[in-house]
């Protein structure tokens, strides 16, 4: 099987699932893509065109030669598709769609693979978020800010990170959302980046590994190119660990083998992501008193599961933590928050993407908190700048406690 450039650097690209409704997953990558410099071909039997392309039924229909095809497609529907790709002699393939080993589905997530197998393909995915490449200014994620160009490339298998990181004001060489890692993972990235002369830095979000001794090997040659390696790696609690599970179906494996492996591979190993950037936490540290039984809500399961170690770490008893998925809407928070659990207080986590209505989630939060028992206090951790500017200041004004990174939530317990 081939190497990973297509996947960061086609020149024709066919996104199955385009679409021009404002909730679909496929309108946002149609809308990103159009801005690259690669040739764009929409698959969607419903349309006969979308944003001045022509939309095609199916891949084979499709004369060109396609070098990376996005499948952002209701999982029923991923299997033909992905055969489609096959015949048409498509490689490359990103799996943005959902509901495979992460929820139990193993058998369909190895259907996929042997499908994969039998054509020749590489893929990304599923579950996955996408991928960033300044260079030809291609993003085919569904975060909701493109950031600018930088020198550090973010590789994790949590998406929703990359849309808090992408929301702060700092620059990236490159962004890879492994998802599942059915196929490709961080390994395969970790070697590409390597031998990319804009990147200074890379950045690995890991819930596990797959091949740890080719892990420690990729990223020794990295280190003696000249790239520094941060990992953040969740797991340190149980709670943090079936976190993790239940957001890509990883088993975070002993805590102590992962640090041996980071020490082995030169990777330095950090406690949260504004660590391994750098950045420098200049907010206002407000202190905030909390009982130990605490509830996470959040739609970011890397999120809620960094969450759950900083939390346990300083003592807090995790009650739930419940992960809404991406795709959340106002009325799943509202919801959520109506459960009837035995909890001190409830963390409200949010990144935006760019389904994510920002602020009706914010009055949703507020508005269901009013019915909550007086004693249970909610803390909204609205990751991000821009985007969460006016719900934060919403939040202040109705007197909910709110943070828009992680180290200044944390420094306040």
């Amino acid at each position: 099987m081939k190497g990973v450039s297509n996947f960061l650097n086609p020149r024709t690209i066919a996104i199955i699932g385009a679409s021009d409704h404002v909730d679909k997953v496929g309108r946002v990558l149609m809308q990103k893509a159009l801005k690259s410099k690669c040739k764009i071909f929409p698959v969607n039997p419903s349309h006969l065109e979308l944003f001045g392309q022509k939309c095609y039924n199916a891949v084979s229909e499709i004369k060109s030669k396609i070098d990376l095809a996005v499948i952002a497609i209701p999982r029923e529907f991923v299997i033909s598709s992905l055969r489609d790709c096959g015949k048409k002699g498509i490689k490359n393939v990103i799996l943005i769609s959902a509901g495979f080993s992460e929820v139990g589905d193993k058998n369909a997530e190895l259907e996929l693979m042997n499908l994969a197998r039998k054509y020749d393909m590489r893929v990304l995915g599923p579950n996955c978020f996408g991928v960033f490449n300044p260079k030809i200014n291609l993003d085919l994620t569904f975060a909701d800010i493109t950031p600018k160009k930088g020198n550090v490339t973010f590789i994790s298998q949590s998406g929703a990170l990359w849309s808090y990181l992408s929301n702060m004001d700092f620059g990236f060489s490159g962004f890879i959302g492994l998802g599942n890692m059915a196929d490709l993972e961080f390994n395969d990235f970790i070697e590409y980046f390597s031998k990319d002369s804009e990147t200074k830095k890379i950045v690995l979000y890991i819930e596990k590994l797959k091949d740890g001794k080719k892990f420690i090997e990729v990223c020794k040659k990295a280190v003696a190119s000249g790239k520094k390696v941060y990992a953040i790696k969740t797991g340190l609690s149980k709670e943090g660990a079936r976190a993790s599970f239940s957001h890509t179906a990883s088993l975070a494996s002993d805590y102590e083998i992962y640090k041996g492996i980071f020490k082995q591979s030169g990777v330095i190993f950090c406690d949260t992501l504004e660590e391994a950037l750098e950045l420098k936490n200049k907010s206002f540290i407000k202190k905030v008193k909390l009982g130990k039984r605490v509830s996470i809500i959040s739609n970011a399961g890397g999120a809620g599961a960094l969450a759950s170690d900083y939390l346990s770490s300083r003592g807090f008893k995790i009650i739930q933590n419940k992960d809404l998925l991406g795709t959340a809407k106002s009325t799943d928070y509202a919801g959520a928050l109506k459960e009837k659990l035995e909890y001190d207080w409830v963390l409200i986590i949010l990144t935006a993407q760019s389904m994510t209505d920002v602020d009706e989630i914010a009055r949703a939060v507020v508005n269901a908190s009013k019915s909550l028992d007086s004693q249970k206090k909610v803390i909204a951790l609205f990751l991000g700048k821009e985007s969460m500017k006016q719900s934060n200041e919403f939040f202040n004004r109705n007197e909910i406690t709110s943070f828009n990174d992680f180290p200044s939530f944390i420094n306040s317990l």
